[in-house]
């Protein structure tokens, strides 16, 4: 069990079984700190803020724990970080000051082990589905990444400098069991010290089991075979054993819609291939039974558990919106007879929520695309497992929070013809690249409008924009769009959003630092730029050369006490809408 309870001000689930269970909640570890201790700490410290140059008078010695930052600055004394960061952590409230966010509100960054930790499909080191495009040459080798497995201190050390709350990192299966029925110990005393770091910094975990990437032994085919949801459920149960006590919020699958259609339709994952429906829908349906398994699991573990699964946004239902029906249709009274009429209904709405492309030309596409997906994916049949799941289990919920990552939803918007100028020079491509994707803050509503589920917190645990560094050169955006304005824009919507009455109550940005893209250095996400031509070199600002760290911990600070003036206007506007393309 852990010993964090539940945030206060945000609600928690009853967890969905048959018959009604009290929850238990253990009493939070970091309160037993006295208030002398916390007055001695912050007596040493004149300002707990990450730009600090100089520790305070008095204060003997650094904090153990703090790394010289890109910026040179300095931590202040271990007692803040530790005595009121780790209360902080355990109980999740993050001001006393009036807000503009909901009470427990989580500001957060997202991360992913094989995209930070460093250390994966090199000679004596774990391998993954992605070592054969690496070793192919393929993809760009994923090398060193972040070196996020030996330097999680220095990196932690700015998460908590920015002013966020929470974490979001992955536990990679490959490193914890890199041959079959062998798990690695060590390495999971390892990610269970990163957890410690985290609650020590008043950072809360929010930790995802599965990032895209299992271990090379199970082969890149491994979702679509019949045994993958019970092999899968085995690493859950071995994960949430060993580190449950640091951890209570769980994300099952990472974006699993992303990784069928990469994997099987678009072929930019492994195995590579492209054009299978078939093999796609059977990919989805293994993997929402997984994360139904998983949930079983977890709860059995831990009662108290905040536990789901978050689907990239996408403007077509049956590619985000339907499976995720499908873990509450109990819980809204939807009998098994009865689930196909009401999936035709969600649709209905799914469509009436979120809007269409303002250009003329992406319109019809994406009505053409809508009436094609059930054709290429029916309602009926393509998830038959999980539904089955789902009605012979003893619950009748399968998440504990509604989940969203928000970029580019527009489904049809990502595709255009070859030979579009793009940053960095012309695009061959018949698919819009990362760093072209449109900005839509005011989508952003939209789609956290069309998560909302009736007694669930909403969570944005990813959202971000890219740009694009190319042998070290950093290439503008052609649309203008900066960082830091991103942020203040979606940030903005975010609080709209929450004002309107949408239960809003957590936004973990993509993402720290740039890191590994998935084949690629080039697309860059972080609030921290990463100079690659002389090492991991991290900077105080990001790979376009702003203070977007600034901005984020400006919000952060500004929300929380209430200041308007951090924020932005909002209403959509003719910009937008994309150009009419392709």
């Amino acid at each position: 069990m852990n010993d964090v309870p539940p945030t206060p001000g945000s609600k928690q689930p009853t967890r969905p079984t048959k018959k009604a269970s009290a929850r238990t909640t253990k009493a939070a570890a970091g309160t037993k700190k006295t208030a002398a201790g916390t007055k001695k700490a912050a007596a040493g410290t004149k300002k707990a803020s990450a730009r600090t140059t100089k520790a305070a008078a008095g204060t003997k010695k650094a904090a153990a724990g703090t790394k010289k930052t890109a910026a040179g600055t300095k931590k202040t004394a271990a007692g803040t970080k530790k005595a009121s960061a780790r209360t902080n952590s355990d109980t999740g409230q993050v001001s006393a000051l009036p807000s503009l966010v909901r009470p427990g509100f989580h500001f957060g960054v997202a991360t992913a082990g094989f995209q930070v930790e460093g250390g994966f499909n090199g000679p004596g080191e774990p391998k993954n589905n992605w070592y054969r495009w690496e070793a192919d040459g393929r993809v760009e080798p994923s090398g060193e990444a972040l070196g996020f497995w030996s330097r999680y201190e220095e990196y932690l050390d700015l998460v908590h400098g920015l002013g966020c709350d929470s974490f979001r990192m992955s536990v990679e299966w490959s490193r914890v069991e890199p041959e079959e029925g062998h798990l690695d110990e060590s390495a999971l005393e390892h990610y269970k010290l990163i957890l410690t770091a985290c609650r020590d910094r008043g950072l809360m975990p929010l930790v995802t089991l599965h990032h895209f990437t299992h271990p090379r032994w199970l082969g890149e085919e491994f979702w679509l075979k019949p045994d993958s949801p019970q092999r899968f459920g085995e690493w859950v149960s071995n994960v949430v054993g060993y580190l449950g006590e640091e951890c209570r919020h769980w994300v099952t699958l990472n974006e699993f819609n992303i990784l069928a259609l990469h994997s099987w339709m678009l072929g930019s994952f492994p195995p590579g291939k492209r054009g299978d429906p078939a093999s796609s829908a059977r990919a989805l349906d293994n993997m929402l039974c997984a994360h139904i398994r998983a949930y079983e699991i977890i709860h059995r573990e831990q009662r108290d558990a905040m536990v789901a699964t978050n689907n990239y946004a996408l403007s077509i239902y049956e590619l985000d919106r339907m499976p995720l029906d499908i873990l509450v249709a109990r819980d809204r009274g939807i009998e098994h007879h009865a689930l196909p009429a009401w999936l035709a209904e969600r649709r209905v709405e799914h469509y009436g929520r979120v809007a269409v492309a303002t250009s003329l030309i992406y319109k019809n596409l994406e009505n053409v695309m809508r009436k094609l997906t059930p054709r290429l994916f029916p309602a009926d049949s393509m998830f038959a497992n999980a539904t089955n799941a789902v009605y012979e289990s003893d619950l009748d919920r399968f998440v504990d929070v509604a989940q969203l990552d928000f970029y580019a939803p527009g489904t049809a918007e990502n595709f255009r013809l070859p030979g579009h100028d793009d940053a960095g020079g012309r695009d061959w491509l018949p698919f819009r690249p990362l760093w072209s994707m449109r900005p839509d803050p005011d989508g952003l509503i939209d789609y956290c409008n069309d998560a909302h589920v009736e007694g669930l917190d909403i969570w944005v645990v990813e959202n971000g924009m890219c740009n694009r560094v190319r042998r070290g050169r950093s290439f503008p955006r052609i649309d203008g769009w900066t960082r830091d304005r991103y942020l203040r824009e979606n940030i903005s919507a975010l609080v709209r959003a929450s004002e309107s009455g949408l239960p809003v109550s957590g936004y973990w940005h993509w993402t720290l630092a740039d890191n590994y893209e998935w084949g690629s250095y080039e697309p860059r996400f972080g609030l921290f730029g990463v100079d690659r031509e002389r090492g991991i070199t991290i900077s105080d600002r990001d790979s376009m050369g702003v203070d977007s760290a600034s901005t984020y911990r400006e919000l952060i600070r500004g929300i929380r006490a209430g200041d308007r003036s951090v924020l932005v206007g909002g209403g959509r506007s003719a910009e937008s809408g994309p150009r009419d393309e392709p």
